[in-house]
């Protein structure tokens, strides 16, 4: 019998879909070995049930045989058909990466998945300086909750926001994101670890992307990394993925502006007025240079 369903997570290449209340674990069906495919946690596919057990399941068993069109993917972490991309950064301990952060939006906007901030850690920092950090984001349109785990600050609003939503829950390591959902639903995440004194960032606690119910809808936990690799994104597009930017791109005298050397542009303009955060701007040059040394590498 054919069923569809989603694939809450992927281990030793079995894969693991919900269906009917159902968890099915499926391999992949011959012919699409044979063809390059992309299968990864939130996909919809088609698979046919199994009248046999495969040695991992513990319930019922599937052969997947399509993969379904998507709605959205992100790259970082790797998921598909998103409601939403929370992205979150520690407002201490370890120190707040605004270029993490960034990259990680502009990711979600590549990817075409609406994307919510979290900050974590309120508890460490005075409230006026979580707020100061909220401000630069919420101005430019994204919505930003501030929480602590050891508190409780804001947990109740971020539970309920997350109702009803397929939810993937991204970050550096050690900002707290197996924290925060274990404190969002007890038991969900995986083992959660210290920020290393001698290197500055968190250990990586969790291995994979798993799909949990919660809520009336799903959370994933992903894999925390040191950075953000942006290599198959054009340089020419980036400065569409900094919303702000827009609102002051028509002063510009070039097109297109690359918003960095010209001589007359409405961005830098903005930065020095103070209308555009400056480390918005530093990061948006950070990415722009890396991209550029990147193309450069690939055509030498």
């Amino acid at each position: 019998m054919v069923k569809e369903g989603r694939v809450l997570r992927s281990y030793s290449g079995y894969y693991y879909v919900a269906c009917d209340g159902q968890v099915y674990t499926c391999k992949i069906r011959g012919h699409m070995k044979k063809e390059r495919f992309s299968l990864c946690t939130g996909d919809h596919v088609r698979f046919e049930a199994a009248g046999e057990a495969l040695p991992a399941a513990d319930g019922p068993a599937g052969m997947i045989t399509e993969v379904l069109p998507r709605q959205n993917h992100l790259t970082r972490p790797t998921v598909a058909n998103m409601d939403l991309d929370v992205v979150t950064m520690a407002l201490a301990d370890p120190a707040p990466s605004f270029l993490i952060l960034d990259k990680l939006l502009v990711l979600a906007a590549c990817g075409g998945v609406p994307a919510l901030i979290v900050l974590t850690k309120a508890d460490l920092v005075p409230a006026d300086e979580a707020e100061a950090v909220a401000r630069v984001y919420r101005e430019i349109g994204y919505e930003v909750h501030v929480v602590s785990t050891r508190t409780g600050q804001g947990l109740a609003a971020l539970k309920e926001r997350l109702a009803r939503q397929v939810t993937v829950v991204g970050g550096p390591s050690g900002v707290g994101k197996s924290t925060l959902l274990n404190a969002l639903q007890p038991g969900m995440a995986r083992a959660t670890g210290a920020v290393s004194k001698k290197i500055g960032r968190g250990r990586h606690t969790t291995r994979f992307t798993d799909l949990v119910p919660f809520n009336g809808g799903y959370l994933a936990d992903s894999p925390g990394f040191g950075n953000v690799f942006m290599e198959d994104l054009d340089p020419a597009g980036l400065a569409g993925y900094f919303r702000e930017f827009a609102k002051y791109a028509d002063a510009c005298r070039f097109r297109p502006c690359s918003h960095t050397h010209e001589p007359v542009c409405g961005v830098k303009d903005a930065v020095a007025a103070g209308y555009i955060a400056p480390s918005r701007y530093a990061s948006y040059q950070t990415i722009l240079a890396e991209l550029k040394a990147e193309r450069e590498k690939r055509y030498l």
